[in-house]
């Protein structure tokens, strides 16, 4: 009851509140707007008053600019008539050389013109002189004899360019002096000269050792050929040398004293030595044939080793044989020897009896006589199919690479080529000695065997001839 009574008070308590609430914050809203039209209003008459000392100042340097100019009118105009003259003069100048010019290019015309009629046939000689010059440059650059005369590449050039110039004609000393050096190079290609020199070695070390030049055909260090790079001038090492019936001459040549050797010489200056070391060995050819290539060699060992294996011991039969028929009465440890002993052990017996008791005897005797006789016949065969089929494989080889790089590079197709025919190569070599030692067996074999066959057919006559 008490909190009904007192709650009209409260509510009165509110708005009385509320109402000076609202009247302060109007009070104070009205201040905040009187002050900022103050403050815009002093912002609008300082402004005006900046642009009008600004406009008056903006006069005043205009009008200095404007006094300054109409002072400086006179000045300008005699700056004006000075670049005009100047104008005029170069003109004039421009003029002056374009004649003196074009007197000088008919001067020049006429003085050619009456060198040419002076010089006559010389001109000639002088071209020839030139290209003989360029051509000797050329061919001394890439001679042997250059690791001697290093200096003469460059008076050749210059005796090239003077020649090839009509303000200077050359002296018959310099004319002589292209003579001299082209002599020089006849007279040096037959000498054997030894000297000092920097070599590059195959492993990358560069010595000074001693090195004979033979004329201008090779160059020979310790027993072994070098070339001499004309690009730069260095002596190089081979990156491997010609076989062993081509090193002769350089292993000889350092400890000949005056004696006459055999020496194999490159007319080309090292390219014919070079393109030997690059040809494969034996070794190299058959890895050229891949695993194809192997496999052909492995057979082509098998069967030698059977077919001089075979042929030995039919060899030692035979002779053991032979001496059996000079002792037909003593039978021994041979085939035809216990064909005899089965006729002694049975000769008693009947006559069909007897005859297949030596039958048997010689079908025994025959299978190691004739034992890997069909292994060297098929392996005569198989060889080529081999080779052939290592040719088909080398073949696909090869036209994958033009499939895929097309035709334009020949060592993309080498490759396969060279395999191809290696294996073919490989396979015909032994295929014919296998066939070759095939029937040299079989005839020996076959030799045997009709002994064998001969005497029980002998032995079968003589005990169906004898009394029963």
């Amino acid at each position: 009851m008490k909190t009904f009574k007192l709650l009209p008070a409260f509510v009165l308590f509110m708005a009385c509140y509320f109402v000076l609430l609202t009247f302060a914050t109007g009070q104070a809203y009205a201040q905040e707007t009187k002050s900022s039209q103050n403050s815009n209003s002093i912002s609008v008459d300082e402004l005006l008053e900046k642009v009008k000392h600004g406009h008056r100042a903006d006069q005043v340097i205009n009008q200095e600019r404007l006094n300054t100019f109409n002072q400086n009118k006179q000045q300008q105009s005699q700056l004006l008539e000075d670049a005009k003259n100047t104008r005029q003069a170069a003109e004039a100048l421009s003029l002056q050389r374009e004649q003196t010019f074009e007197d000088n290019e008919q001067q020049i015309t006429l003085l050619k013109e009456r060198l040419t009629e002076r010089l006559g046939s010389l001109k000639e000689l002088f071209g020839v002189l030139q290209l003989v010059a360029n051509d000797a440059q050329g061919q001394f650059d890439n001679s042997l004899v250059q690791i001697h005369y290093p200096d003469r590449s460059a008076r050749l050039n210059a005796f090239s360019e003077k020649m090839g110039q009509v303000t200077e004609l050359p002296s018959v000393q310099e004319i002589e002096a292209l003579w001299f050096e082209l002599q020089r190079e006849m007279t040096e290609s037959g000498k054997i000269v030894k000297s000092k020199q920097p070599v590059l070695l195959q492993s990358g070390q560069e010595v000074t050792t001693d090195v004979i030049r033979v004329g201008t055909f090779n160059l020979v260090s310790d027993q072994k050929y070098f070339q001499r790079i004309a690009e730069t001038g260095r002596i190089v090492e081979y990156p491997r040398q010609p076989s062993s019936r081509y090193m002769q001459g350089a292993e000889s040549l350092a400890d000949n004293h005056g004696s006459v050797i055999p020496m194999t010489i490159d007319p080309i200056r090292g390219q014919l030595i070079a393109l030997m070391g690059t040809a494969p060995q034996l070794t190299e050819r058959v890895q050229q044939g891949g695993v194809i290539g192997y496999v052909i060699v492995v057979l082509g060992a098998l069967v030698v080793a059977l077919a001089i294996g075979r042929f030995l011991y039919l060899v030692y039969l035979d002779n053991r044989i032979q001496n059996q028929l000079n002792h037909l009465s003593k039978p021994g440890n041979n085939p035809l020897g216990r064909i005899i002993q089965a006729y002694e052990d049975n000769k008693s017996e009947n006559l069909d009896h007897l005859e297949i008791k030596l039958g048997e005897a010689v079908l025994r005797e025959v299978p190691p006589i004739n034992r890997g006789l069909s292994f060297l016949k098929i392996s005569a065969a198989v060889a080529p199919l081999l080779g052939l089929l290592g040719t088909v494989t080398g073949m696909i080889i090869t036209f994958q690479a033009i499939t895929l790089f097309g035709a334009g590079d020949p060592k993309l197709m080498a490759g396969g080529i060279s395999q191809a025919l290696v294996t073919t190569v490989l396979g015909l070599i032994v295929a014919i000695p296998t066939l070759l030692l095939h029937n040299l067996v079989n005839s020996k074999a076959t030799k045997i065997t009709q002994i064998i066959e001969q005497e029980a057919v002998a032995l079968i006559a003589m005990r169906s001839e004898s009394p029963a």
